[in-house]
C-alpha cells in the first residue's frame, strides 16, 4: 500500500491557465432525490490510489449511512492521478486526499486550495534497513546505497527531511515500486519506503528491518482531505458535514479494525483480511499520531515546521499567511 505515488513537484501548466474554472466548479455540486423527499448534494473525492484498505475511514462512513445522513451522496474517485489537486481546481471533484506538502506546492503554484483535515497524523514515511545492518544512526548512512521510488513524491520528499546528509553522501538509486524485492535481493543497503507497507511485508517473509520514521526527525504534514477555497467559502456546512462523517468513520474503523476490514471486502476487489487487517493495525497509530490532538485536527507548528523545510530545500518559495492553507473549522 502507498498513500500516494504523485510527484510533490509537478502541478498542470494547464490548472493554472483554467482556474477560472474553479468559480464554476465550486458550485457544481447536483442533487439527487433519495426517493423519500430527502435531497442529497453530489460530491465526490479523489483517493490518488487504486482502492485500499488506507481508504477504511471513506468506506465505512459510506456503508453505515453517516454520508447519507449528513446529506450527501458521495462517490470515490480511485486511480492514480499525477496531478490530483490540480484535477480537482479543473472541476473533477470536490475534495481530494492528497498530502501537505502537495498542497503547499499547489498553493505556491496559485491554486488557491485547503486543507480541511489531517486524517494522517504522522507522516507515514520510513528509511527501512535490514536488522543485521550496520547502519544504526542516519550518519552511518554515508556512503551507503539508498533506494527511492525517484525524485519525487513523498518517499523522496522524506529522504531529504535527513537534513545533516547531502546528495553527495549517499549513493540514491531509483528503482521504482520495488523496495521489497530490492532489500530481499541485496540491491541496495536500505531503501525509502511507508512504515505500514514495506517493513510488514519483509517481516511478513522472515526479512526482519529496523526503521527510521520521518516523523521522529521532521514533522511533516501528511494526507488529509483537501477542498477549494471557493467550495469552503460558498459551502461550509457541506465541507463539514463532509469531514465530520468521515471522522465519524475514521473512530469507527479504530474502535473496530475487524468490522472495517469486513466492510472494505465490498470496496476492494479479492482483499487479502489476514493482510489488511496487518496494515490497518499499523494504520492507526499513523491516524492517532502522538494522541495530543484529535483525530483530523490541523496542527499549526508541524504546517510552520513542514513550510520551514521546504522552503529551505528550494521546493516552495517562503509562503505569504500560512495559516490560509488549512483550517479547523471543520473538525471542532
Amino acid at each position: 500500500m502507498h498513500i500516494h505515488r504523485r510527484s510533490s513537484f509537478l502541478l498542470s501548466f494547464s490548472a493554472l491557465c483554467l482556474l477560472l474554472v474553479l468559480i464554476v466548479a465550486a458550485c457544481g455540486s447536483s442533487n439527487t432525490d433519495t426517493g423519500s423527499g430527502t435531497s442529497l448534494k453530489k460530491v465526490s473525492i479523489g483517493l490518488g490510489y487504486i482502492p485500499d484498505i488506507q481508504f477504511a475511514p471513506f468506506y465505512v462512513a459510506q456503508s453505515k449511512g453517516y454520508y447519507k445522513a449528513a446529506g450527501l451522496d458521495v462517490t470515490f474517485h480511485p486511480g492514480d492521478v499525477n496531478d490530483l489537486i490540480g484535477s480537482m481546481v479543473l472541476g473533477k471533484d470536490n475534495f481530494v486526499f492528497a498530502s501537505g506538502d502537495e498542497e503547499l506546492v499547489a498553493r505556491s503554484k496559485n491554486l488557491n486550495v485547503v486543507d480541511v483535515s489531517t486524517i494522517f497524523q504522522r507522516y507515514p514515511v520510513s528509511l527501512i534497513v535490514p536488522a543485521d545492518s550496520s547502519i544504526h544512526t542516519l550518519a552511518d548512512l554515508k556512503g551507503h546505497t539508498i533506494g527511492i521510488p525517484g525524485p519525487y513524491g513523498a518517499t523522496y520528499i522524506g529522504f531529504l527531511n535527513y537534513a545533516h546528509l547531502s546528495l553527495s553522501d549517499v549513493h540514491l538509486q531509483s528503482i521504482g515500486f520495488t523496495q521489497v524485492a530490492a532489500l530481499l535481493g541485496h540491491k541496495v543497503d536500505a531503501v525509502m519506503g511507508y512504515s505500514n507497507n514495506e517493513p510488514l511485508q519483509l517481516n511478513s517473509r522472515g526479512f526482519k528491518v529496523r526503521t527510521f520514521d520521518v516523523s521522529d526527525y521532521q514533522p511533516l504534514v501528511s494526507n488529509g482531505i483537501i477542498t477549494t477555497e471557493a467550495t469552503l467559502n460558498s459551502q461550509p456546512q457541506l465541507v463539514r458535514n463532509f469531514v465530520q462523517a468521515t471522522i465519524k468513520g475514521l473512530r469507527d474503523v479504530i474502535a473496530d479494525p475487524a468490522a472495517a476490514v469486513q466492510i472494505s471486502k465490498g470496496y476492494i476487489a479479492d482483499l487479502n483480511t489476514a493482510t489488511a487487517m496487518t496494515v490497518l493495525q499499523a494504520t492507526i497509530s499513523i491516524w492517532q499520531g502522538n494522541g495530543k490532538v484529535a483525530l483530523g485536527y490541523n496542527d499549526t507548528a508541524t504546517w510552520q515546521s513542514m513550510e520551514q523545510f521546504l522552503v529551505a530545500q528550494k521546493i516552495i518559495p517562503p509562503v505569504q499567511n500560512l495559516a490560509q492553507a488549512y483550517t479547523n473549522s471543520t473538525v471542532s
